[in-house]
């Protein structure tokens, strides 16, 4: 081959690369009516990301491109057009594999970095050992298909999947695939749905007011809701049904908001909806009727110097609040914050109300 014709080939394939990757690009940065959404499959997803708080966003900022993770994207966009041409799948039996969960939680971080850093210091950051792996908890309640529901509700398996009976005495169960293991159990999307009808995201309107939000925040529709492991569906928390509560047999005020409603689904009470039981927080005594939100603060559910949000203000018995065991991780705390009641400190409760009445 001479050197004119080299070239010219060169010149070629120069020409063909640069309208394959331009008009790749291009398609990438479509309007996705004109692109992902002409999939049947897809149009549905794409209407709902055009309400969403998120519309202003790429669909590839979050889904990614055929080529943004090498062979395994490529892999994957070809398994869609297989399945698109295969077996004519419906819209709603197109899931999301744990795997992509996580790798979805991945790009959320990169906007939502300080949520990120709150989730990775609270409890929710919990992995796959810390839940499944714990002997001493292991040993009074032994694993079973409930336990994904709220640690693992994107797992792809089952309980008999991910893990094995103890073999000796410790009572340790055994991850099957110890890949797993890191894997955190409570991702973003547990809690966030990023399709969710919703509104932009409100800037301030005054520089000097970084609180004053143009919209009106109290009807502002919430963003967290509840992905339902059995069914596969997602509801808004707002939507969630709201659990009556018992204390002895008498009902219980629980606070009415979105966020009370989601934490309920996992922190919740045994049949008789009994306050205390199970893994129910439901606030009773002083604090009946009081939010989640009021004392955990969202992503961290950090509740370290929450007190001083009402108090002292609302205490006068001239007690320091913050120096009480308020504890609930031992449910006999004589002070737990759950359920603390005038009674907890004061024995003699008609002593302190008239006390209270001199002191106003």
């Amino acid at each position: 081959m001479n050197l004119k014709r080299f070239l010219l080939v060169l010149v070629v394939l120069f020409i063909g690369l640069t309208f394959l990757f331009g008009g790749y690009s291009q398609w990438n940065s479509a309007n996705p009516e004109k692109t992902c959404a002409s999939c049947h499959e897809i149009s549905p997803s794409a209407g709902e990301w055009q309400l969403s708080a998120h519309r202003e966003i790429g669909c590839i900022e979050c889904h990614g491109t055929a080529i943004s993770n090498g062979i395994h994207s490529l892999k994957e966009k070809a398994n869609m057009v297989f399945t698109h041409w295969g077996d004519g799948k419906r819209h709603d039996e197109i899931r999301m594999t744990e795997q992509q969960v996580l790798e979805l939680s991945e790009r959320c971080i990169k906007c939502h970095q300080s949520e990120y850093k709150k989730w990775l210091s609270g409890g929710h950051s919990a992995n796959y050992a810390d839940i499944f792996m714990n002997g001493k908890h292991n040993l009074e309640e032994a694993p079973y298909w409930a336990c994904l529901r709220c640690h693992g509700m994107f797992y792809d398996g089952n309980i008999k999947t991910l893990l094995q009976k103890p073999s000796n005495a410790d009572g340790v169960w055994k991850l099957k695939d110890m890949n797993q293991a890191t894997n955190p159990t409570i991702p973003c999307l547990s809690c966030h749905y990023m399709h969710a009808n919703n509104e932009l995201l409100g800037r301030p309107s005054r520089l000097d007011q970084p609180n004053a939000i143009s919209y009106d925040r109290a009807n502002r529709k919430p963003s967290i809701s509840w992905y339902v492991r059995d069914s596969k569906q997602i509801i808004r928390a707002d939507k969630l049904m709201k659990v009556e509560m018992k204390d002895d047999g008498k009902p219980v005020k629980v606070a009415d908001d979105a966020a009370t409603r989601l934490c309920q689904q996992c922190h919740s009470p045994n049949f008789a909806h009994q306050t205390g039981s199970q893994d129910d927080r439901t606030p009773t005594g002083v604090h009946e009727g009081i939010s989640c939100n009021a004392c955990h603060s969202p992503h961290s559910n950090d509740a370290r110097n929450s007190c001083k949000n009402c108090h002292p203000a609302l205490s006068n018995c001239g007690l320091d609040v913050a120096k009480m065991n308020t504890t609930y991780l031992d449910i006999n705390s004589p002070n737990n914050i759950h359920s603390v009641s005038c009674k907890s400190c004061h024995k003699n409760v008609e002593e302190l109300r008239e006390k209270i009445k001199k002191s106003v």
